[in-house]
C-alpha cells in the first residue's frame, strides 16, 4: 500500500476536515463508512491530471472506433 495514503472514519474527517484537507495535498485521503472506503479527497492538481488522462482516453477510444469504421473491412481481410 502506498505510504502516502490516508484512511480516516467519516466521523473522524468531520471533527478535523482541515487536518485532511492539509493532508491530501500530500497523497489522497480515503474517507471510510463501515470499514469500507466510500470517499477520497484528492489536490485539485491531481484530480485535473487525473481527468485530462481520462478525456485523453476517451478521444483515444473515438479515434479507434472511428479507424476500425472507416477500414475495418479493409484490416479484417489484410489480417486473413
Amino acid at each position: 500500500m502506498d505510504a502516502r495514503r490516508k484512511f480516516v472514519t467519516s466521523t473522524e474527517f468531520r471533527s478535523r476536515a482541515g487536518l485532511y484537507l492539509d493532508a491530501a495535498a500530500k497523497g489522497p485521503v480515503f474517507i471510510t463508512k463501515h470499514d469500507r472506503p466510500s470517499r477520497v479527497v484528492l489536490d485539485i492538481e491531481e484530480f485535473e491530471r487525473l481527468s485530462a488522462l481520462d478525456t485523453r482516453r476517451g478521444k483515444f477510444a473515438e479515434a479507434r472506433e472511428d479507424l476500425h469504421g472507416r477500414y475495418g473491412d479493409m484490416l479484417e481481410k489484410l489480417a486473413k
